[in-house]
């Protein structure tokens, strides 16, 4: 244990003398880009995840109301075993070590997929969004988003500047798709890494703190465009035409699957550049560097949308002529 962690010493001496619960070990377990911070403990019969989310930068009460939302829903999120919310700790079922991420291959794509698009369904149809307390995923929030791809990507990590009709032009189109979507709710992060594999192939899903009623194609894009892995755009467009027929099965959408397609591209897009706007500020404020190689993968998905829709050339000429030539020498995938 590090001497100057008190944080730990803290989390330890509530389990053992608060909770008393012997503890064998302790060991982290991940971390994310957030202020948490997870561990492993194992006890004598059993293991646990403890989350450490310190109360003056995260919010533990919405973990907790947002999993006995989804827990309601049929999704399968940790179980919480005790609370301790003015240290901001919480002791939760352990969905084991591997993510989707750890296990994905080209064999068990289709049965794991399987089990997240299924996950997903129950996720936005069996969730009430009405009195249910989450935020609206509203056009200020959309745009707060796409300003950190302008502010930490463009303006500090490349010393760029965008012009700015050509940036509201592109905000506005990928705001207006958005809210033009039906809502329900929406994971905000729902991917390979903040899905647990479990042993049915039914995912454990964590991480889901930030979650929202937003536009219905977020968390499938977010899935099938994932910034951390990568798959042919044949079996994406298989997939997603899969979850929209359940979607339209189920009443929750009556749109085509033209429209549907482009809500799902541009809602991509919209992601994607909030993304990378992320990964840099993680990179540029928090010296978390570990992220700057999903940005090429990321990035490429934003230039094939551009690409693909004509009311977004002047941006995709702007990604190719003025982005591309300062970040390809970093990052060679990028072109």
């Amino acid at each position: 244990m590090i001497p100057d962690d008190f944080r730990k010493i803290t989390l330890l001496a509530w389990l053992e003398n608060d909770l008393l619960l012997t503890v064998i070990n302790c060991e982290p377990a991940s971390s994310d880009a957030s202020f948490r911070r997870y561990f492993r403990i194992a006890l004598p019969d059993r293991q646990l995840i403890v989350m450490d989310a310190p109360p003056d930068k995260e919010n533990i009460a919405q973990f907790v109301k947002v999993a006995e939302l989804l827990r309601l829903s049929e999704v399968k999120v940790p179980a919480i075993y005790y609370q301790n919310w003015p240290d901001g700790f919480l002791v939760l079922e352990d969905f084991g070590p591997h993510s989707f991420l750890d296990k994905l291959n080209a064999d068990n794509a289709p049965q794991l997929y399987g089990g997240a698009l299924d996950g997903l369904l129950k996720l936005q149809t069996n969730t009430a969004i009405t009195g249910c307390g989450l935020p609206l995923y509203d056009e200020a929030l959309l745009q707060r988003e796409l300003g950190i791809f302008e502010d930490w990507f463009i303006n500090q990590a490349l010393d760029l500047d965008i012009p700015a009709s050509l940036w509201d032009t592109v905000c506005n189109i990928l705001v207006s798709s958005a809210l033009e979507q039906p809502v329900t709710c929406v994971h905000r992060d729902y991917h390979s890494r903040n899905l647990m594999a479990l042993d049915d192939n039914t995912p454990g899903v964590i991480d889901f703190q930030d979650a929202v009623i937003g536009p219905v194609t977020y968390d499938l894009v977010s899935l099938l465009r994932d910034c951390y892995i990568a798959w042919p755009q044949k079996q994406i467009e298989q997939w997603m035409t899969q979850h929209y027929q359940k979607l339209k099965q189920s009443g929750m959408i009556t749109c085509d699957l033209a429209l549907f397609t482009r809500w799902f591209d541009l809602m991509g897009m919209q992601r994607h550049l909030k993304a990378i706007g992320i990964f840099s500020r993680l990179h540029l404020r928090d010296g978390k560097s570990g992220y700057l190689k999903d940005i090429p993968r990321t990035l490429n998905y934003v230039m094939a949308q551009a690409q693909a829709y004509p009311e977004l050339s002047d941006f995709h000429d702007f990604l190719h002529q003025r982005v591309l030539p300062k970040y390809t020498p970093q990052c060679p995938e990028a072109q």
